[in-house]
């Protein structure tokens, strides 16, 4: 896992080794075979997180996760969600009535996984393919004529198409100049993991409260992840109180619905906001995941988001390459941005409408909403609809999301 050499040119070189990085690398190299030069490059490359932090995996994903060969090894620890009950009220209502609620059909919801499980499955599987790494950051590029060269650590290799996945502060987006569009929310996400005394039975929960969303979210054994929202000063206070005293808060919001609950993994506060690139593509150069968008946490998409750029992105290249073509030529990165700018803009913003609307604890808004949730309960064609959108399989999607080989 050294720094590559100067006079190096490969195909493809991924900056950043997270899950969306690691699963293209994979998804690459798995289709076109030795033909292809690829290299992943990040200075923490392998490493877990050191922290517990859980992830919705919808079926599109898990499709593209399982064909990539990752899947099998990820599935013993990961949780099936079988059912999502939506619920609207304040921290302290006695009584917390279901408004919406979705039942698998057929296969479960999503699953919850560990992204420190995904991350070592993807990074064996990308080695095992034969993906070259290195440990070392991508600081910088120059563009030649057919070619453009990547700063890796103190080395200079060329390839024909540089992938920005190096998260939300993309070093090589703001290289290339590109700016974002978006704001700040002004909240916090609080995550942890609970342990409680009896089991969840796969469901998961989101409860609208005026500060902003609670969801509790099922994960092996008797415990749930939580991602709770709240305005970022109160986040901080909330996390400056004492163990019992932070207990006493999270049950008021997470409830004894499920027994007697304990705090299993340190809370960490993460910063919310809408952030999406004025552009996907710049020569030669494509952007992924959180590089290319940031969206509200609401629905857990953020990651599925990613990996849908993942599976066109690969379908895209696979295609150009297969032909004997360019995949940094200027038509192919186009034809990307155009494949997955309305789904990423659909998506951020409604989760962006969704989050205002419930954020608030206005009367006739309340009484508006809580109308239009029992409406979409009692309408299974809308409820199948919005099942399929957020497993990422309406439109054109991807043929990897739909369980097809490259």
């Amino acid at each position: 896992m050294g720094v590559p050499s100067s006079n190096q040119v490969f195909d493809i070189i991924i900056a950043g080794g997270g899950i969306a990085g690691l699963a293209l690398a994979a998804c690459l190299k798995q289709a076109l075979g030795a033909g292809a030069k690829i290299l992943i490059a990040d200075p923490r490359l392998g490493a877990s997180e050191g922290r517990e932090r859980a992830s919705a995996i919808a079926p599109g994903s898990r499709r593209l996760l399982s064909h990539v060969g990752v899947w099998e090894r990820v599935e013993p620890r990961a949780q099936p969600i079988v059912e999502m009950a939506i619920m609207d009220g304040r921290a302290h209502d006695a009584v917390r009535p279901t408004e919406l609620r979705f039942a698998e059909r057929g296969e479960p919801l999503a699953h919850m996984a560990m992204n420190d499980d995904i991350v070592a499955a993807l990074h064996e599987r990308a080695v095992s393919l034969g993906v070259e790494c290195a440990r070392a950051s991508v600081a910088g590029f120059s563009l030649l004529r057919y070619t453009i060269e990547a700063s890796v650590g103190p080395a200079s290799p060329r390839a024909r198409l540089l992938v920005a996945a190096d998260g939300a502060r993309s070093k090589l987006r703001a290289f290339a100049d590109i700016a974002t569009i978006g704001w700040d929310y002004g909240q916090s996400a609080i995550v942890a993991t609970i342990a409680h005394e009896r089991d969840h039975h796969g469901r998961a929960e989101q409860h609208f409260l005026p500060a902003g969303p609670f969801a509790s979210l099922p994960l092996p054994g008797r415990r749930s992840s939580i991602v709770w929202n709240e305005a970022r000063a109160d986040a901080d206070a909330l996390l400056s109180l004492g163990e019992e005293d932070f207990k006493r808060q999270l049950e008021a919001r997470f409830t004894l619905k499920l027994g007697a609950i304990d705090v299993a993994s340190k809370p960490l506060a993460l910063p919310l906001a809408y952030r999406i690139a004025r552009r996907f593509v710049a020569p030669r150069l494509a952007l992924i995941g959180d590089a290319a968008h940031l969206v509200h946490p609401l629905a857990g998409q953020g990651l599925n988001l990613a990996l849908r750029d993942v599976a066109s992105l690969a379908e895209h290249i696979v295609e150009r390459m297969r032909l004997g073509l360019d995949p940094g030529g200027a038509d192919n990165l186009s034809s990307y941005e155009r494949a997955r700018r309305f789904d990423v803009g659909a998506s951020g913003l409604g989760m962006d409408v969704m989050n205002r609307l419930f954020s608030n604890d206005l009367p006739p808004l309340r009484h508006l909403r809580d109308f239009g949730l029992r409406l979409v309960d009692r309408a299974p064609a809308l409820k199948r609809l919005l099942i399929e959108e957020a497993a990422g399989e309406r439109g054109a999607a991807p043929r990897l999301l739909t369980g097809q080989a490259l």
